[in-house]
């Protein structure tokens, strides 16, 4: 997966239906989330399409299978994930992940349906980060 600071610099490049691919390509390269992990314990609530995550933890660090029916929401979560992927829980839980999206400025770039539940996302893998920090 790459970086936020990757994603960002080439988002900035790219105007309108280029960054809606980007999107679209970043979700392409998010890790198979089996299909048994898709349940309502890691549904994202209040999302216009449907998006899991799922908290893994390996050598003391994060790292988190998700997944959506549409795909650019599936590229909204896959950025989101790449502000947190396999760093130690208690950094994730102490990040501000909305700061490090702050220069994707989704809210202008793409429709509130689909920006509704990035909040959710947020505070869903911030919630567990903590629990797996707390032990």
């Amino acid at each position: 997966m790459r970086t936020l600071e990757d994603i960002q610099e080439e988002y900035e490049f790219l105007e309108g239906d280029e960054r809606y691919r980007l999107l679209i390509e970043l979700g392409r390269e998010l890790d198979d989330m089996p299909a048994a992990l898709k349940t309502d314990a890691t549904l994202v609530r209040g999302c216009s399409a449907s998006v899991w995550v799922y908290p893994t933890e390996e050598n003391d660090a994060l790292h988190f299978l998700a997944d959506s029916n549409a795909a650019i929401t599936k590229g909204i979560v896959a950025l989101v994930i790449s502000a947190v992927q396999d760093k130690p829980a208690q950094t994730v839980a102490d990040m501000d992940v909305t700061a490090a999206l702050d220069p994707f400025d989704l809210k202008n770039q793409l429709s509130s349906n689909r920006t509704q539940g990035i909040p959710n996302m947020i505070s869903l893998v911030k919630e567990h980060a903590a629990r797996i920090a707390a032990g």
